[in-house]
């Protein structure tokens, strides 16, 4: 496998072309619950999910904005290179004597960390947020859409809790959640699991490194999916870092995850990243199907050494880069969980578009609907 194609698979998320997605669609699809029933069981399961989220984190369910004043900083640009940008646009106000630049969210993820100190969250404490977000370059196939919506979480942590172990400890906690909220449609919609097997009752932690050594010639949605051959649900953690092959499993921005701070294997090998990602395999689409992105935040020093890897120094005159350089912001750990996603795979639906309301090509509209699969409109 050539560098050259390992690279383009670091950062652009989805299939990137109609005509390979169009042979990758099942074609043997029918929905197991009609529109009505798809929603009640949709909304039972989110508030199971909110509610057990703030029970076993310790969090609390604030407002989260929309819309952000571009000065800020606080936007998520999602990856490195600079490909995702956000939506942006100017508010005249008073006739221009008082305008706003602003933009639509892209994530969540650092207003959460600087939410932390405006909603007093001590150590132990978060927050939870029903996030709603426009990514305008995505590449809109079945689980990849313009509208976003996450639960966006976030908890003050103290050093110490900087460890591989308290992320892993984190992370299964939000997995029983999720089983829990599997277990309430099993039990309320019991054609959802005569058609397909339940998620493993606990996932498997590996280090992107192990991947990679376990499969050296593959690009990484090829590795994660082969991997997920072997182990339906899996962590994968430590993703930014540049592996044995010189590559990143995966392009990570430089300002928000800790992907560069040195951590040490079960068997003592060194390795980097206070990262990862939820991946399972997708029963219904046949493909490997991400939940969960997040991990522990930069600290000021790993902010500067990410920021010095990605050429992005300058970023730091920003508000929320000051912020965190000052000392002025809590330590935490955070991620993004997927709710349409989430809801994709516990309901058995083929496309995003069964479970939320986006807007969606007409190319991929046509093939959808010879498949059986309607999207809501």
């Amino acid at each position: 496998m050539s560098v050259q194609t390992k690279e383009a698979d670091l950062a652009g998320p989805g299939i990137g072309d109609y005509g390979e997605l169009e042979q990758v669609l099942p074609d043997d699809y029918a929905p197991l619950l009609d529109p009505k029933e798809t929603m009640r069981g949709l909304y039972a399961a989110k508030r199971l999910i909110e509610d057990r989220l703030c029970q076993e984190l310790n969090l609390t369910q604030v407002q989260v904005p929309l819309i952000i004043d571009r000065t800020s900083g606080v936007n998520d640009y999602l990856d490195r290179d600079g490909s995702r940008t956000p939506v942006s646009f100017h508010i005249a106000n008073d006739f221009e004597l008082h305008p706003i630049d602003a933009e639509i969210v892209q994530a969540a993820t650092k207003w959460k960390r600087m939410a932390l100190r405006q909603f007093g969250m001590r150590a132990g404490e978060g927050l939870l947020t029903d996030m709603r977000a426009v990514r305008k370059d995505y590449f809109l196939d079945h689980d990849h859409s313009a509208y976003v919506d996450q639960w966006d979480w976030e908890r003050t942590i103290r050093p110490e809790d900087r460890t591989l172990d308290y992320l892993q400890a984190t992370v299964r906690s939000i997995w029983k959640v999720l089983k829990e909220a599997e277990a309430l449609l099993l039990e309320r919609y019991p054609v959802l699991g005569e058609a397909h097997p339940p998620l493993p009752d606990q996932l498997e932690f590996i280090h992107a490194e192990d991947i990679l050594a376990a499969y050296p010639d593959l690009p990484r949605k090829q590795r994660e999916t082969a991997l997920l051959q072997e182990h339906p649900a899996v962590f994968i953690y430590g993703i930014g870092w540049p592996l044995a092959d010189g590559l990143p499993h995966e392009l990570r921005a430089a300002d928000y995850d800790d992907w560069s701070t040195e951590t040490r294997s079960a068997d003592g090998r060194p390795m980097h990243g206070l990262n990862g990602d939820i991946l399972v395999w997708n029963p219904v689409t046949r493909r490997r199907h991400e939940l969960m992105s997040g991990g522990i935040r930069v600290t000021k020093e790993s902010l500067v050494r990410q920021l010095e890897l990605s050429g992005q120094l300058d970023f730091l005159e920003l508000p929320y880069h000051r912020a965190i350089m000052r000392d002025e912001i809590p330590l935490s750990i955070g991620a993004g969980i997927g709710q349409s996603r989430t809801m994709m795979l516990l309901l058995r639906k083929a496309h995003l578009g069964e479970v939320s309301v986006s807007v969606w090509p007409r190319v991929l509209e046509r093939m959808c609907a010879e498949r059986n699969i309607h999207v809501l409109e």
